[in-house]
């Protein structure tokens, strides 16, 4: 497995792209540079995907913001630490709070390695993740994806990339989650860095930052 490390290794994967799909040549041509976006694994890592999840990006770095302000560094220990009424002042919705303290719990139990998860399969590791109540398909993707720099996982229940894909590749309608499934299964194994292609196009394209972002 070629870890995603490097922008050298996101142009490998441009290249492996359109060489697999021709279509892509127009949408890489169109999107400009793609980032690569890496940040550590790890508790904050996947803390930071929690909390940008359903909300605009202002309002992601305002709760990262308090959330730093009130702990310093943002730990499973800190979070467990929250109270109620913390989780309410810095902006957490119940159930963001929630899925924040279920997590940190089974970090700090030992139940989970958020680190040694990144080495494994990815199928496997989604199925470790989303066995922690609270924690969805896309989180555990996106988790891959930004802190493990797994190269072969593809968000298709993500609206910015169904968008995305429906307007570079010309459909008529946008695509379903279980449609960009079958269509990413072509792009393998590159999945990953077609996901940050797509993003980088949504922004150029469609005018519009939809990549979800980690501190």
């Amino acid at each position: 497995m070629r870890i995603i490390r490097t922008h050298e290794d996101i142009e490998a994967g441009l290249s492996g792209l359109v060489m697999l799909d021709a279509r892509l040549g127009h949408v890489v041509a169109r999107a400009g540079p793609v980032p690569l976006r890496r940040t550590d694994p790890g508790y904050r890592g996947l803390a930071s995907i929690i909390v940008s999840q359903m909300v605009s990006k202002a309002s992601a770095a305002a709760i990262w913001r308090r959330m730093e302000e009130k702990l310093g560094e943002v730990t499973a220990a800190g979070v467990n630490s929250l109270s109620d009424e913390d989780c309410r002042a810095i902006g957490l919705s119940r159930a963001k709070a929630e899925a924040l303290r279920r997590v940190a719990e089974v970090v700090v139990s030992g139940q989970i390695d958020l680190d040694a998860i990144c080495n494994i399969e990815g199928s496997e590791a989604i199925r470790e993740l989303t066995a922690i109540k609270g924690v969805g398909r896309w989180t555990a993707e996106v988790y891959l994806l930004f802190c493990a720099g797994h190269p072969d996982v593809f968000p298709s229940g993500d609206v910015a990339l169904q968008n995305a894909i429906g307007h570079g590749l010309g459909l008529e309608l946008r695509p379903s989650a279980r449609e960009i499934d079958s269509l990413a299964a072509s792009w393998s194994p590159w999945r990953s860095v077609a996901a940050r292609l797509f993003w980088a196009y949504y922004s150029q394209e469609m005018r519009r930052d939809a990549v979800p972002v980690t501190p």
